[in-house]
């Protein structure tokens, strides 16, 4: 028994080792967003000198808010891209449900010609980079009038495949002999998808929801690559432009962009690792 709880305080041990490796990033940025620009200047002047190296505390010595009321009430462009990204996103994420959904549910519920093909085309869609699509999904967005729009990146995100697979395992753990049952007792297809596929898939769907809006959130290429006009530019892309001598402003802004995507992945744990576990199911 001894042997055993030894063990078990080594894995907890190193769990908790790990889990303060992997958080460390986020103190020290909420640390330096409330570190005033003398200090940051004296922690981080190595960097602009290029002499020494830098140096970092814990706490600050004197905690100030001055980054964030600078930000929230002095600086209008940063509510332009964080709105930005929030439409970017939530377009992406709804574009992917009205798109995937339907498609999942088509792969796995019906038996049609071509179907292992045309699923096996998703997947190798699914695996292929953006490097690789991003000339051909340019000269199309260019012919038709849409580079240089929101409508660039919420188009091409809302047509991706990922969504599809990962909710079609979710469909496919409905038993056959469920939806066989509702259609002799007379419910159409409809009825059947919206009182049955909706519910018992809503872990996986769900599931997608949250890796969708993680995703887009920081989405870096493709806002690069399709928007010229700086007022369009997500968070993502506005971050990388504010200089050192901005240091709490920038750890500010960091902080703020880490929310939206924190809550959003608390609020969903649950179904993401529910719908990732059942996408690992085989047919």
């Amino acid at each position: 028994m001894s042997r055993f709880n030894f063990a078990g305080a080594v894995r907890y041990l190193a769990l908790a080792l790990m889990g303060i490796l992997f958080a460390a990033p986020v103190f020290l940025l909420v640390s330096g967003s409330l570190m005033s620009r003398w200090e940051l200047g004296e922690y981080l002047g190595a960097l602009e000198s290029g002499e020494g190296f830098i140096r970092w505390a814990l706490f600050p010595m004197y905690p100030t808010f001055s980054h964030y009321g600078r930000l929230l009430f002095e600086t209008p462009q940063f509510f332009t891209v964080f709105w930005n990204s929030m439409k970017l996103t939530v377009f992406s994420a709804g574009g992917q449900l009205l798109l995937a959904v339907p498609a999942a549910w088509a792969f796995a519920a019906y038996r049609f010609p071509f179907r292992r093909f045309l699923f096996t085309l998703y997947v190798m869609l699914m695996l292929l980079p953006f490097q690789v699509t991003m000339l051909s999904s340019y000269l199309v967005l260019n012919d038709l009038k849409l580079v240089n729009t929101h409508w660039a990146i919420i188009l091409p995100a809302a047509c991706s495949t990922y969504p599809v697979f990962l909710i079609y395992r979710g469909f496919l753990n409905i038993p056959r002999a469920l939806l066989d049952a509702a259609r002799i007792d007379g419910a159409g297809e409809w009825r059947i998808f919206w009182k049955i596929g909706l519910p018992l898939a809503s872990n996986g769907i769900l599931s997608a929801v949250v890796l969708g809006f993680l995703e887009y959130w920081s989405l870096i290429e493709q806002p690069l690559a399709f928007l010229e006009n700086q007022s369009l530019w997500p968070l993502s892309l506005y971050l990388p432009e504010i200089s050192l001598q901005q240091a709490g402003y920038s750890f500010a802004a960091s902080v703020i962009t880490l929310i939206p995507p924190a809550f959003v992945f608390f609020i969903g744990q649950d179904y993401l690792e529910k719908g990732i576990a059942a996408s690992g199911m085989k047919e």
